[in-house]
Parts: structure tokens; C-alpha cells; sequence
């Protein structure tokens, strides 16, 4: 099996240790999008492992360092497209234009930051829920669910700039495989019992809200709008973890 796609999806979505492989064609770059919810996975064991290795201590604490795990292995990557996002959507004022040029603007607004200290606290305390009610293993479901909507997005909806971060996994996508990653990694969940199927349909709800406003706005998603996606994902999925017994 060639498994240098993978290696390509996990440099770009994590800052997990995947081999590198040197230099990338456009064309294997679309081809490694249907191995993101894979990578969503494998990016959810170190935090898992952290919850489980600190399941003894002040679940406070805990939580604080398994949501530092978390947010490094990603480095941010979705961080950065929420913050912009966010700055966009509102100071945009209802211009494409205008919220694409925010979106390009490296600076962080009220918006953004008051969003990622919202989303980080809510993570944060779902993620100590899950600690005291020993259901940590429901972890790794998390990110590979909210990687798995990556996919989903590129699938049914138009890019909305000429170029830019994805571009190429846009115009280069095997659909067929994308949609099979996609299935798959729904199925996963639902191993999860009805917490899983509780998670994936409401991610499904998100994916078509957030994907109306993007058309609605932009006509289309951009690098920064998926990354606000998979923040709001995993973060709709840990609450929701809690919610349902």
C-alpha cells in the first residue's frame, strides 16, 4: 500500500511526528484528502493517552494539559482559521469582498479572540466531564469525526477564491475516494453507540448550516471557513459526548 498520501495529510493537518515527504505535487496533495479522518484519528491518541495517564490528579489540571495536547497536535492549524473567521464574518458586514480581506489580515480582532477563549473553555470543560465520568475513550472519535468533514466540505461545495490554501485538495480530489473516507470514518463513530450517532448527526447539522452561510457569503468555503469547521466540530462533539449519557 502506498501510504505517502497519509504521510502528505498528516504534515499538513498535525505536528505528529509522520514521515516527510519531500517534495509534494498539487495532484498529491487533493489525493491525500481522503485520508484526513485517519489523521483526525491517530491526532486524538495523544490527548487520549494523556486523559488516561492523568485520570488520578486534579481533574482541573488535567484537563488544562490534555486540551494542551490537543490544541499541539493540530498546532493551531484550525485555531487560525476560526480566529480569522470570525474577525471576517463580523467585520465583514455582509461584503464577500470585504470578509475575504479580513480573512487574508494576519491580526486578531475582539471577535477572534473572544471566540477561541469561548471555544477553549468549552473544550476544556468537556474535556474534565469526560475525565470524571471515565469516558475518556470517546477522545480519538473527536477529531477524526470533525477531520471527516473536511472532505464532506470539498465534496459539496464550490472554492471560493481562484487560489489559496485549498485549491489544489479542492481541484484535485478523487471523489470516490473521498466520499468512502468520509462514510467510513460516520461508521467509526457510531461505534461509539448512541453518543456516536448522537455526535455524527449533529455534526451533520453543522456541516449544513455553516456550508449555507459560507454560500450565502462567499459562495463557496475557503481554507479558513473548513478550519472554523473542524473547530466548531470537535467542539459540538465533546459537548455533546457529556449531554448524551
Amino acid at each position: 500500500m502506498n501510504l505517502r498520501p497519509l504521510w502528505i495529510a498528516g504534515r499538513f493537518l498535525s505536528r505528529l511526528p509522520f514521515p516527510d515527504p519531500g517534495q509534494v505535487e498539487p495532484s498529491e496533495t487533493g489525493h491525500s484528502v481522503p485520508w484526513y479522518p485517519l489523521v483526525g484519528l491517530i491526532m486524538g491518541l495523544p490527548a487520549t493517552l494523556a486523559a488516561i495517564a492523568l485520570s488520578g490528579t486534579d481533574p482541573d489540571v488535567a484537563a488544562a494539559l490534555v486540551l494542551m495536547v490537543w490544541v499541539w497536535s493540530s498546532g493551531g492549524l484550525h485555531l487560525d482559521g476560526l480566529a480569522d473567521s470570525a474577525d471576517a464574518w463580523i467585520g465583514g458586514l455582509g461584503s464577500r469582498e470585504r470578509t475575504l480581506e479580513i480573512m487574508k489580515d494576519p491580526r486578531s480582532g475582539p471577535a477572534a479572540i473572544s471566540l477561541l477563549v469561548l471555544v477553549l473553555l468549552a473544550k476544556w470543560a468537556a474535556i474534565k466531564a469526560l475525565i470524571l465520568a471515565g469516558e475518556v475513550w470517546l477522545l480519538p472519535f473527536i477529531p477524526m469525526l470533525a477531520r471527516a468533514q473536511l472532505p464532506l466540505l470539498l465534496l459539496t461545495t464550490p472554492y471560493a477564491r481562484e487560489r489559496g490554501m485549498a485549491s489544489d485538495q479542492f481541484n484535485q480530489l478523487p471523489r470516490r475516494a473521498a466520499w468512502i473516507a468520509t462514510l467510513m470514518a460516520g461508521l467509526g463513530v457510531l461505534l461509539a453507540g448512541w453518543t456516536g450517532l448522537a455526535m455524527v448527526l449533529a455534526s451533520l447539522m453543522l456541516v449544513h448550516i455553516a456550508r449555507r452561510a459560507m454560500l450565502a457569503r462567499l459562495g463557496g468555503f475557503t481554507g479558513d471557513t473548513a478550519g472554523a469547521l473542524v473547530e466548531g466540530s470537535e467542539t459540538l462533539a465533546l459537548v455533546v459526548c457529556v449531554l448524551i449519557p
